[in-house]
């Protein structure tokens, strides 16, 4: 299948995925709002998330996929790769379970930690926040073996259940914010959300497990429970993933040390950075996770093969798809966020001041959209040759610049700031990411390549003119009737599909040749 259609599979649905959750973060902007109960909310939510990112996701996956591509027979014998997985399962399990007694006991000193001044003053509000926290943390261990089933499918190019999947996670926790709003609009009610929605969560990770594993025995695969045992694949795979997990440490610490500066902030600053990251990650999630999953399989055959050329050319292609698509919407949702989280967001517990902070931190944000992205392109050349460590050395040199911008921004322009450094951070991320598998000769920017990066750039730049120019004409739309706004969202979304269209075939950014090589079939 070409790259093209894997990452539209998988950006598709992971697009269905992102409009569910976005609907989920707008009640819960509405019904939680920027309160003491929505950051209790937003942090119990955030913890298993932190330890998920570690534990699974990048560090298990990018480890796990080569090593099990590696025993999958051409004749489409599974035998081998079934043992493999079962082994890694049966050691997995019991790991996930002793940490997750371990993390929720802890859980009151955890919370204490991190938690703002504003929620600790109320002890009731503190003793909810631990019993979520607390009932979220099984998510942690569902979604760990959710990830290795998921592995699984995509390595037999079965994308879409995978891709799918987190639908079930926003349908359970909508479902939830629909039990709260039939509740009274008070403190009691926000707590009795807050608390569903906590129990929504850890159903959502089951839920998906069963939904993963029907899947991946329809595809043939079996998965069983067994007693753990140190095979030769499983430690093969444990020098591999313990190198991938201090790289996802590296950006999961710099996620701490967000939660450290967010706990020195007002109340309600958890809630502006999720509020936020959402429309970061609407992008990010459906192109840059998109590209990353497809291009790891492809990218391990090709280089196991030792055919170096077509690994270069779908490299290329994948940093010209995930550019093609992700600065535009950078700079976009840079002129327009705080009108969209206006339109969308503002309302009932969530106010139009509420919505002007958290459009800042959108604008903070994206500044590294394109970055983030690209950091989800790039790594899979390093994971691909089994190296984990050199993305664990550039992931903590950019923590160490996000840290100091940190320390010099936050305490002068608040949670906006944390949204800047980390853009900053990811862009000397990619510019380290880049330079060694240059100086390695693993890829190279090929020059067409340079010089459709700088049109795409000169065509989202237009586009960013014509929409700065013209957000001062319609900014009261923002907040007026329906139709207002509804006529302020068409207009944006007008002039900057005009803008971007024309510039993109004046300069020639997206032609019948380029869509033509984007659909080649992948090996």
């Amino acid at each position: 299948m070409s790259l093209l259609k894997n990452v539209g599979t998988i950006g598709g649905l992971t697009a269905v995925s992102r409009v569910f959750g976005f609907v989920r973060d707008i009640l819960i902007a509405r019904v939680l709002g920027a309160t003491a109960m929505g950051d209790a909310w937003q942090l119990a939510f955030m913890l298993p998330n932190l330890f998920r990112r570690l534990f699974a996701e990048g560090a298990f996956a990018s480890a796990f996929v080569p090593l099990f591509n590696r025993r999958l027979k051409e004749d489409g014998d599974m035998s081998e790769a079934e043992r493999f997985s079962t082994a890694v399962l049966a050691v997995l399990l019991p790991i996930l379970i002793v940490f997750g007694g371990i993390a929720m006991l802890a859980m009151p000193w955890v919370v204490e930690f991190f938690v703002t001044e504003g929620l600790a003053d109320d002890p009731r509000n503190l003793d909810i926040a631990i019993l979520m926290a607390r009932i979220t943390f099984p998510y942690l261990m569902f979604m760990s073996i959710a990830t290795l089933i998921a592995a699984v499918l995509n390595s037999l190019s079965r994308f879409a259940a995978a891709a799918a999947a987190p639908v079930l996670l926003n349908i359970c926790l909508i479902a939830a914010l629909a039990y709260g709003l039939t509740l009274d609009a008070d403190i009691e009610g926000r707590r009795m959300t807050a608390q569903a929605m906590a129990w929504a969560l850890s159903l959502s990770g089951l839920l998906q497990v069963v939904w993963l594993g029907f899947f991946m025995r329809r595809a043939g695969f079996r998965l069983r429970l067994a007693f753990p045992k140190m095979t030769p694949g499983v430690k093969e795979l444990g020098v591999l993933v313990v190198p991938a997990i201090f790289g996802a440490g590296v950006y999961q610490i710099s996620r701490f040390v967000d939660l450290f500066f967010l706990s020195t902030l007002p109340v309600g600053s958890y809630t502006y950075l999720q509020m936020a990251d959402r429309w970061n990650q609407l992008p990010l999630g459906i192109i840059g996770i998109a590209l990353g999953t497809a291009i790891l399989p492809a990218l391990s055959r090709y280089l196991s093969r030792e055919e170096d050329e077509e690994a270069s050319r779908l490299q290329s292609n994948a940093i010209e798809l995930a550019m093609l698509l992700t600065v535009p919407c950078a700079v976009a949702l840079f002129f327009t966020g705080t009108a969209f989280v206006r339109v969308f967001m503002a309302g009932q517990a969530f106010t139009q001041g509420d919505a002007t902070v958290t459009g800042m931190v959108v604008q903070g944000l994206v500044i590294g959209l394109p970055a983030y992205v690209l950091v989800k392109v790039l790594t899979p050349n390093f994971f691909a040759r089994k190296d984990t460590r050199t993305p664990v050395y550039t992931a903590a040199a950019s923590l160490v610049v996000t840290i100091g911008l940190n320390i010099l921004l936050v305490p002068r322009i608040g949670v906006v700031g944390l949204a800047i450094a980390g853009a900053v951070g990811a862009w000397c991320n990619i510019a380290l990411l880049g330079g060694i598998l240059h100086a390695r000769n693993f890829y190279r920017l090929p020059t067409r390549l340079i010089g459709r990066l700088v049109r795409i750039i000169i065509a989202a730049a237009l586009m960013g003119a014509a929409l700065w120019l013209l957000m001062p004409h319609i900014d009261a739309w923002f907040t007026g009737t329906i139709l207002e706004k509804a006529g302020g969202i068409a207009a944006i979304l007008g002039v900057g599909a005009v803008s971007y269209g024309l510039g993109a075939v004046i300069l020639g950014v997206l032609d019948k040749s380029t869509v033509q090589r984007l659909m080649r079939r992948q090996g």
